[in-house]
């Protein structure tokens, strides 16, 4: 049993850290881009942000994995 526990805090621990890694290299090309968009036109700002934040969700994705192994893996959630 201890064995299952470990195997999937790692688990959980690489898709929060390989989605983190991700969005973060994802979302510094986007800002990058919109901050040279924003300073030629500034009525792109918002476009600009809202394709930042579509980066952002493949993090949220990551978490959203930990949160269910660790749920259904450590018996809080069962089928």
């Amino acid at each position: 049993m201890l064995e299952q526990i470990g195997l999937i805090a790692i688990g959980a621990g690489i898709a929060v850290g390989f989605a983190a890694a991700g969005s973060g290299i994802g979302q510094g090309k986007a800002v990058a881009a919109a901050i040279g968009a924003t300073a030629e036109n500034e009525k792109l700002f918002g476009k600009s942000i809202a394709m930042a934040v579509l980066t952002e969700t493949q993090a949220l994705y990551g978490f959203a994995i930990a949160i269910i192994l660790i749920a259904f893996g450590f018996g809080l959630v069962t089928v």
